[in-house]
């Protein structure tokens, strides 16, 4: 398998420790993107420089970050985490001084859904919710025929755009998106304009837990497929 960007972190070669994004001493082999593009990371520290709330957003993250993990009862120099995903973007938005959310979910996980919302809504959030079926437009507006359907008749299409322009309505600080499909999350991500969290990606053989598919034995004919 022939790599062609110029950027490839994931295939470092050396151990994090030994590694320069991690050690001043540290080493950079091709491909490495802290040697290949200084100008693009003083940009972004450049970014969070002249943009205030930007800069507090990113702090915020840090220290969040942190708190998610605890020093091990057996190893003094060893973290383990600590803290649920749910946790700690309850944690951060209220670092943050959020107090509207706005969740975008499939309908699919309808129910947890509404215990998200319950949740939320426990800790004094306000929540602005919308379904991927939103609006009800059948697929054939997308030019698709009945064989194109999951089932047949009326079968509204995911309207993530639709979501996305709900929410910017509804002035949330902060939108968590749950289990939209692949390309519907896209363009959720393109037309939404608060800040967004994912809460969890959509992968309906696995749980919705798709590094299963890595961790997996069963599924190691997938490196062979993309490899073809």
């Amino acid at each position: 398998m022939k790599e062609k960007c110029a950027a490839n972190c994931a295939l470092c070669p050396y151990p994090e420790p030994e590694r320069i994004c991690r050690s001043e001493t540290g080493k950079a082999p091709e491909g490495c993107s802290t040697a290949l593009y200084p100008a693009e990371n003083e940009s972004a520290c450049a970014a969070l420089r002249d943009d205030r709330e930007l800069m507090r957003f990113a702090r915020e993250a840090a220290l969040q970050e942190k708190a998610c993990y605890a020093p091990s009862p057996y190893d003094g120099n060893a973290r383990q985490p600590v803290k649920p995903r749910i946790m700690e973007i309850i944690e951060f938005a209220q670092r943050m001084g959020y107090r509207k959310l706005g969740l975008a979910f499939c309908l699919g996980l309808r129910t947890e859904a509404r215990d998200l919302c319950r949740i939320l809504l426990s800790h004094g959030f306000e929540i602005a919710s919308v379904c991927c079926k939103v609006g009800r437009v059948d697929k054939s507006f997308l030019g698709l025929g009945a064989e194109d359907k999951i089932f047949p008749g009326l079968e509204p299409m995911c309207n993530p755009i639709a979501q996305a322009k709900i929410l910017n309505e509804e002035n949330c600080d902060f939108v968590l998106m749950l289990g939209l499909c692949v390309g519907h999350d896209s363009l959720f991500l393109k037309y939404v304009e608060a800040p967004v969290t994912v809460v969890a990606v959509k992968d309906r053989l696995l749980g919705h837990a798709p590094l299963n598919a890595l961790y997996s034995g069963y599924y190691r004919f997938l490196k062979k497929e993309v490899d073809t």
